[in-house]
């Protein structure tokens, strides 16, 4: 009975640890509040923030607000180029949060923002359309004025005349880099990797660069009440437009009609879905680093498949 009682006291500690600091961080959350909207705070509800943010919905006097709260020094300024990724996404048709606020406070920083209330169902033939209409916002050359973030990994965003040059240099050489670093590539592996640069230029159709959310999966997609699609959680930069599709085929499964719709306004090209399988090569390493060699194999098959 000794160990089992001792098990138990440990987890008591831990629970009891764990109550310590979130209701402190409460504590911090209402005073964040106040100091920025100047309004009483009736509840706080704890929401889904994957690995980096600690996220709640928030009951205030005369509106319902969300704040994301990460540590200042791990993932600087990243509030405060979603804040812009998500003003960039405010042209488009989409219904964009508004941001409130974003600061410091006590080695945290935070983002505050409105809340949209979720509906269902999802409308996947309106989401088509709105993507197409951000795919139109266009500029003269591939990345943005400034890094960001994909999770909790830097992008990088430096200009590129040439979507090849962008998407072999500041994403898949780049990653690779940091997954071999990590011992999650072996280098031989990665030599793979010439053969597909040389081909992927015939592979990938030629586009102008356009706007993308950058993060394009079920999870970053809501719809409000009045069954408008929202976007949350950019990536954004100044991308190939196939890329927002490979990623929400790989983690999301979107229904022919977002893609019929999506096909009046901006006409797919007739090898899209190869496209989109060397596209997917990005968040699969993404998601190799984040998440580790469970997704070692799904990198590899793209690139022998392409080299």
């Amino acid at each position: 009975m000794k160990p089992l009682r001792n098990e138990r006291f440990f987890i008591f500690r831990i629970e009891l640890i764990f109550r310590f600091k979130t209701n402190q961080l409460i504590t911090e959350i209402k005073e964040i509040l106040f100091e920025n909207i100047q309004e009483k705070v009736i509840s706080v509800e704890t929401l889904s923030g994957g690995d980096i943010n600690f996220v709640y919905k928030c009951e205030l006097e005369n509106q319902t607000v969300v704040i994301k709260i990460n540590d200042k020094d791990l993932y600087p300024e990243m509030f405060e180029k979603e804040k812009l990724g998500l003003k960039l996404l405010s042209n488009s048709s989409f219904v964009i949060p508004k941001v409130l606020s974003v600061g410091q406070k006590n080695k945290k920083a935070y983002i505050i923002m409105e809340y949209i209330r979720k509906a269902k169902p999802f409308n996947w033939e309106l989401f088509g359309r709105n993507l197409a209409f951000l795919h139109n916002i266009n500029n003269h050359t591939f990345g943005l004025n400034h890094d960001n973030y994909i999770g909790s990994l830097e992008q990088i965003n430096e200009s590129k005349d040439s979507w090849v040059d962008f998407y072999l240099e500041n994403r898949i050489l780049y990653l690779i880099e940091i997954a071999i670093d990590k011992g999650l590539m072996e280098y031989k592996s990665a030599k793979k990797m010439e053969s597909l640069s040389k081909k992927i230029e015939s592979i990938v159709p030629k586009k102008k660069p356009s706007l993308l959310h950058g993060d394009l999966w079920s999870g970053n997609l809501i719809s409000d009440l009045e069954g408008n699609p929202t976007l949350i959680d950019p990536a954004v930069y100044f991308g190939h437009s196939d890329i927002d599709w490979a990623m929400l085929h790989l983690f999301g499964n979107p229904p022919s009609h977002s893609i019929d719709s999506y096909n009046e306004i901006i006409p797919l090209d007739y090898n899209w879905k190869d496209s989109l399988e060397v596209h997917q090569l990005y968040p699969l390493l993404v998601h190799l680093i984040l998440f580790g060699k469970g997704y070692y194999e799904s990198v590899m098959k793209i690139i022998k498949k392409y080299s």
